[in-house]
């Protein structure tokens, strides 16, 4: 079906019945992961899911209250009025993988560009941050670029810097962190890397963008700037923002009454406007009508069996998560929703086609199981449902066959999975007591499973984190970041018995 003729059948779906409303409440040497000790809830997996499953995850199941289970903070309790709440967990930073930044993802650094900076195959205590305790780390399938924040809210920045997006003002590698100046009297909550620019989000709900915008990603008022060197304020009027994502050349942002703003490159779809943006420059050559500002995004629309679309009605978007070029949300109602590039099933929708505006994951819905939570690496796509069993639709290795729709991910069955990671081909997931990673040669130890074993296709736990809790998780390219938490004297013990890493 040509782009055109699907434009037009969204348009007349949605014309003939209700427009999908969004925002209508109120602001306010390892081992194989080892099976756990508990059962997997008894209806995991006995409706018809094919074998060739590849993942599961274990929460408590839970069919009470919508509002009981979102992953951001949607609704602001009355004693934090106008605050937007970021992670509670806080403890000490560690690092894994490739630091050779400028080459990550490359043959060779670029000309110009340094080339030097170990593989560190297992976790590594990072010095710099030694004595400061972190509450978020960012970073992205496509990053090359890390964000950290510290337990007073302000941000650091460390990485790849071509086109500025660690908003210092130039485009000089850092392989340290340094605070950004121009947020340094915010506190900074929340924070997400694309290719080469990045959003911060302030306790006040307001965004912060740096880096490329040749595309619009950066959204600030200037939208002719090429790249924006420091920390800028974005171009949006509205509700308190309470989430930030990017993708490898777009963004998304989360309002706090629930609805989604995007903007950036539409190429595939991914900004969810019912347009690839595409246009002829000349006869040979293609453009793209970008968004240089947010944009809501109002349609929701689901395929029946006979390939017809229907508006589906949306009251309020719970999270998101945003691959290179696609992107997935869940709704109040727990539903799953995916649009952009379509590529050996990363939509869930068991076929390749792109999805110019959120489609409803069928898979999830008739199967009656809420989802609960979604994490999008480049290719791939995981999510949690309310029994706690994690499915991938997609494909994290370079060979064999894709999953074109949901499938269970079998050696986590029955694991209490509370932090995800997410990279280019590389998983790391924080389960229980564990943390517990894999994704094929090549690699660079963003695994963290040691120098013996560089990569696993099957879920392995990280013997050199057993007695350390893992708050949270994230992976870039070719690198992971851990935030270690260190309440307990043992605690401090295991983390301080990991060898330490001091950028040159």
């Amino acid at each position: 079906m040509s782009a055109k003729r699907e434009i037009d059948e969204v348009e007349e779906a949605v014309e003939s019945g209700s427009v999908a409303k969004v925002a209508k409440t109120e602001s306010n040497g390892s081992r194989k992961a080892k099976k756990p000790k508990r059962k997997a809830s008894e209806s995991e997996d006995e409706n018809g899911v094919v074998s060739e499953a590849d993942e599961e995850e274990d929460d408590k199941s839970d069919t009470e209250k919508d509002d009981d289970i979102p992953s951001v903070p949607v609704e602001i309790p009355e004693k934090e009025k106008g605050k937007v709440l970021g992670p509670e967990g806080t403890g000490i930073l560690l690092i894994c993988g490739g630091t050779n930044w400028d080459a990550a993802g490359r043959k060779t650094a670029p000309k110009g560009g340094k080339n030097f900076g170990p593989n560190l195959w297992s976790p590594h205590r990072f010095m710099p941050f030694a004595k400061i305790r972190v509450r978020l780390v960012a970073s992205g399938p496509t990053s090359a670029h890390n964000i950290v924040v510290s337990e007073d809210g302000k941000a650091y920045s460390f990485g790849r810097n071509e086109k500025g997006q660690l908003g210092h003002g130039d485009e000089l590698r850092r392989d340290t962190p340094l605070i950004i100046e121009a947020v340094k009297d915010e506190v900074i909550v929340g924070a997400a890397c694309g290719r080469n620019h990045t959003l911060l989000l302030s306790v006040r709900g307001e965004v912060f963008s740096m880096g490329d915008n040749k595309n619009g990603q950066c959204g600030v008022k200037n939208s002719t700037q090429a790249t924006v060197p420091t920390a800028t304020s974005i171009n949006y009027k509205g509700a308190p923002i309470v989430k930030v994502g990017c993708g490898g050349e777009f963004s998304i942002i989360l309002d706090c009454k629930g609805a989604m703003h995007s903007f950036g490159l539409p190429e595939y779809g991914q900004l969810g406007h019912n347009t690839d943006g595409k246009y002829f420059v000349t006869s040979t050559k293609m453009g793209f009508h970008c968004e240089m500002a947010p944009k809501r995004i109002v349609f929701f629309i689901e395929r029946t069996k006979d390939g017809k679309i229907k508006p589906v009605e949306v009251d309020e978007i719970r999270d998101f998560s945003c691959g290179t070029n696609h992107t997935c949300a869940i709704d109040s109602k727990k539903r799953l929703f995916s649009w952009g590039f379509g590529g050996i099933g990363r939509l869930g929708h068991a076929e390749q086609r792109d999805e110019l505006v959120p489609r409803l994951i069928k898979f999830f819905d008739s199967q009656n199981r809420g989802v609960r939570g979604v994490w999008c690496g480049s290719s791939y796509s995981l999510a949690v449902n309310d029994f706690g069993v994690m499915y991938m639709f997609g494909q994290n290795k370079r060979t064999g066959e894709a999953n074109m729709y949901p499938k269970p991910i079998q050696d986590l069955t029955g694991w209490n999975v509370r932090a995800v990671g997410v990279g280019n081909t590389s998983i790391v997931v924080a389960a229980d007591d564990s943390v517990i990673s894999w994704g094929p040669s090549p690699t660079s130890g963003e695994l963290g499973l040691g120098e013996t074993r560089k990569s696993s296709t099957t879920p392995l736990e990280v013997k050199s984190l057993d007695g350390i809790y893992v708050e949270q998780i994230a992976c870039g390219m070719t690198h992971t970041l851990f935030i270690a938490r260190d309440k307990s004297d043992e605690e401090k013990q295991n983390i301080e018995s990991l060898e330490e890493y001091t950028p040159a």
